[in-house]
């Protein structure tokens, strides 16, 4: 009970709520609790019950679309019954209940004519007196009883105790209703998946876009570390052909011989640390457009940074004479045999 009232409150189970009630009125006044008799009359004319030998397509033809109903029943029916029966689908018209009685019929009349318990109580009065007159005769010819029947309605008609006009056959209200709801259904239906048809396809190019703009993202900040990595390399063959000491870790330790040197090693060292973290920062990334745009653009300065580096020329080529050598003799400034310089002081000896 409790699914079903918050169902029930919600505007979808309201509209539902709304078309039970359409389509249970729609049922209700449709007929749908109605006899046999009250169900043929509601679109007829005339309702012959099995056995009594009445045409019905010619007595419908012979009453036309006059507001008068004959209801031709078998010898054990209650004629004031089926007048009650009838009340709703033939209401506004003149009912003739008869069924055959030995050699006459046994007739009730059931002027359903509007205001009918007030002011028009003596006309419907008349109207079911008269409407009956005359028909005995033809107990064996139902269909010419039906004719003088309809003659009688005549006669009340031109008298003025039934008013004039023709029976029209129209579906109850519910029924507009119902159509009516159905086709604003139809409608706001198509509409609401028209509209959510739209919101869909704008959400799906957006996440088109987003995931095109990932992408290229993606591939700028690839591209830029693909370049990084092989400045990379090649400042790592630079680093390879600095003088090294011998004795140290394995390959020996990095010795520079000069400023230059030393100032190529303390940079490439501090970018390669940086693009170490770089990297693990790239595979951590989420994915999310402004980080990988951060990201490209720290890529950009290491590439920067990586580019004056290699512009520095440096002393990276083949590493001279070390220290200890001795100095080349072809000058004047050479030394003699026994080490002492020649025509000039020795800088070794204190003075």
């Amino acid at each position: 009970m409790r699914r079903l009232g918050r169902f029930l409150g919600t505007p979808f189970g309201l509209a539902v709520a709304g078309c039970l009630v359409l389509a249970g009125w729609a049922l209700w006044s449709g007929g749908i609790l109605d006899g046999p008799v009250a169900r043929e009359v509601r679109t007829s004319s005339v309702y012959a019950a099995p056995g009594t030998g009445l045409d019905e397509a010619a007595a419908e033809r012979v009453i036309g679309n006059r507001r008068l109903v004959v209801i031709m029943l078998d010898a054990d029916a209650d004629l004031r019954d089926g007048c009650h029966d009838v009340k709703r689908a033939a209401d506004g018209t003149v009912v003739l209940l008869l069924r055959p009685d030995g050699d006459d019929y046994d007739t009730y009349g059931c002027a359903l004519l509007p205001d009918r318990d007030d002011e028009n109580f003596g006309k419907a009065f008349v109207a079911e007196s008269v409407i009956g007159r005359g028909i005995d005769q033809y107990v064996d010819r139902p269909l010419e009883a039906v004719k003088v029947i309809t003659v009688n309605y005549d006669l009340l008609v031109r008298a003025g105790t039934v008013p004039d006009g023709t029976r029209t056959i129209s579906p109850s209200l519910p029924r507009f209703l119902v159509a009516a709801a159905a086709v604003l259904a139809v409608l706001v239906g198509s509409a609401g998946v028209y509209a959510a048809g739209l919101r869909a396809g704008r959400l799906t190019a957006r996440r088109r876009r987003l995931r095109d703009a990932h992408a290229d993202e993606r591939s700028a900040l690839s591209a830029a570390t693909a370049v990084l990595a092989q400045q990379i390399i090649d400042l790592d063959r630079r680093y390879a052909r600095v003088p090294r000491r011998v004795g140290g870790p394995i390959g020996g330790t990095v010795a520079p011989r000069d400023d230059g040197q030393r100032a190529f090693v303390r940079d490439y060292r501090r970018l390669v640390a940086d693009h170490t973290d770089l990297l693990d920062a790239v595979t951590g990334a989420s994915g999310d457009p402004a980080e990988l745009a951060r990201l490209t653009a720290r890529v950009e300065a290491l590439s920067r940074r990586a580019g004056l580096l290699a512009g520095d020329d440096g002393s990276d080529g083949p590493s001279a004479a070390p220290p200890s050598a001795a100095p080349s003799t072809a000058e004047g400034g050479g030394r003699s045999g026994r080490g002492k310089p020649v025509g000039g002081v020795d800088r070794h000896r204190p003075q």
